[in-house]
């Protein structure tokens, strides 16, 4: 099917808009400046009170690195956003900002020298030499080493780590970074596609100047890495909406994992089955977080928006439309709070573009045409060229009403256990960041040898993850076209 070619300039350096500073009044006034414009324009605007000033960060070099052919993970998902973000007209309606790689030593603040110096070191020229070091890093299927790795990670850390810095600035209320979300890496290790955590990375560049901060992950898998880095602390507190039956991959996130020490109470875990629908999920999302953003009271939000959560993505086994994954965005965005949002996974790739389009659309205020604007890349989204496809009903919902009715009602309980329990207190101050963790645990030691002792023995059966991969009866990598 023919299709318009796109007229699209790709800015390639930091730019801004006069928009933020009110040069567009009324409802009507914003949706018309767009029409006409190359690319496509926007529509039906939603005229708010609260109207952010929001950073978008994108770097056409991130679309272009490859894992492999028969990987899931295909950096390509971000230039299909980027185009479709530009030619909707987006753009306009945000400071659009190419970051700065991050330094190896920003890097350093939570990864492992050793496992640094592996990354930077290591190629597929010389990956043969390096074999030895594979199993100690956690080198296999899942995190094969692909051309230009390090430059990745580079560049997507570099990313959040200025999207974090932009909020505590105050020259941003909301901070999108799509190429982010990467939730699994370890300290030690890369884990899931993931090879350097930015999530926790922004999070500590955060801590700065924020007393708390909260995390939340919509991403069909539990967010181990960001929980495992804060586990301890009463100063994040991480929230998770996932699959979870034990062996899903990572095999974490069942809900009686809590935290310990002093992040006793502060991981909040919500465990589903296989099949969730809108209606349920945004139920359970809204009743959750409104408990939680009542409890914490955050400072700033880290939102962590993957995209494998929808219905008939590659590895997924919800039911999502793109609809009710981006309500969960715009619900957050209505408290107010400072707050960066990040992607994740998500593995058919035409959907994933199609979600965070729609989600940037949904931060920025503004209802999109459901029609996609031509981009060179249309055929990726043939044959409806739609804005929201038809992704429900593949799988069954498991999950029943008796259920989510009491994995809720012991959510709430926890969170009302914190709020009551007196030995729990907020630190206002933020310690000094560099070994943050390490200083916190041991400043506190003292005083609460029997919570670390206690937190020993939670935490001595460390279950293995179990990597599922990416071969199913529902593999729809051929579908994706191009990849």
């Amino acid at each position: 099917m023919g299709r318009r070619k796109e007229n699209i300039t790709y800015p390639s350096t930091t730019f801004s808009t006069s928009v933020r500073e009110g040069s567009i009044g009324s409802g009507l006034e914003f949706a018309s400046s767009l029409s006409g414009q190359d690319g496509g324009s926007v529509g039906n605007n939603v005229v708010e009170h609260y109207r952010p000033r929001v950073a978008y960060y994108m770097r056409e070099q991130a679309g272009n690195f490859h894992y492999g052919k028969q990987h899931p993970m295909k950096p390509h998902r971000l230039t299909l956003t980027n185009h479709l973000v530009l030619n909707y007209g987006l753009h306009k309606y945000m400071d659009v900002f190419e970051p700065r790689r991050a330094t190896e030593e920003e890097i350093r603040e939570f990864h492992a020298e050793d496992y640094i110096d592996f990354l930077k070191r290591v190629t597929p020229d010389n990956q043969e030499q390096m074999r030895a070091c594979f199993s100690d890093f956690n080198i296999g299927d899942d995190c094969p080493i692909f051309d230009g790795m390090w430059d990745f990670c580079s560049i997507y850390s570099g990313a959040s780590i200025e999207a974090a810095r932009k909020l505590i600035s105050g020259s941003a209320d909301i901070a999108v970074n799509w190429m982010g979300g990467l939730h699994h890496a370890k300290k030690y290790e890369p884990s899931g596609f993931c090879y350097v955590n930015d999530i926790v990375l922004a999070i500590l560049q955060l801590l700065r100047y924020y007393p708390r901060v909260l995390y939340v992950d919509i991403d069909i898998h539990h967010g181990d890495g960001v929980q495992e880095a804060f586990y301890t602390t009463d100063r994040v507190m991480t929230c998770s909406f996932h699959k979870y039956n034990g062996d899903f991959f990572p095999g974490t996130g069942a809900i009686d994992e809590m935290g310990s020490g002093l992040g006793k109470f502060f991981a909040v875990n919500v465990p589903l089955h296989d099949g969730i629908d809108d209606r349920s999920y945004t139920q359970l999302f809204k009743t959750v977080m409104t408990a939680v953003m009542e409890t914490f009271k955050p400072g700033a939000i880290v939102l962590q928006c993957g995209a494998d959560s929808l219905g008939l993505d590659r590895l997924g086994v919800f039911n999502l439309s793109i609809a009710a994954h981006g309500e969960c965005v715009r619900f957050m965005r209505h408290f107010g709070v400072p707050m960066m949002v990040i992607g994740g996974g998500g593995y058919t790739i035409r959907n994933v573009a199609r979600c965070w389009t729609y989600e940037t659309g949904i931060v920025c205020g503004t209802e999109l045409p459901s029609e996609l604007p031509n981009t060179v890349y249309s055929e990726f989204f043939a044959p409806d060229y739609s804005l929201h496809p038809q992704l429900s009903g593949r799988v069954v919902n498991h999950n029943s009403r008796a259920y989510l009715n009491a994995l809720t009602a012991r959510i709430l309980e926890q969170l009302r256990y914190l709020k009551g329990a007196p030995s729990v207190q907020m630190q206002e101050a933020p310690p000094d960041i560099q070994g943050f963790l390490e200083d916190q645990e041991r400043h506190d030691k003292d005083v609460h040898s029997d919570r670390n002792k206690e937190e020993k023995d939670e935490r001595a059966s460390r279950r293995e993850h179990i990597s599922e991969y990416y071969e199913s009866d529902h593999d729809q990598d051929q579908e994706d076209i191009g990849v």
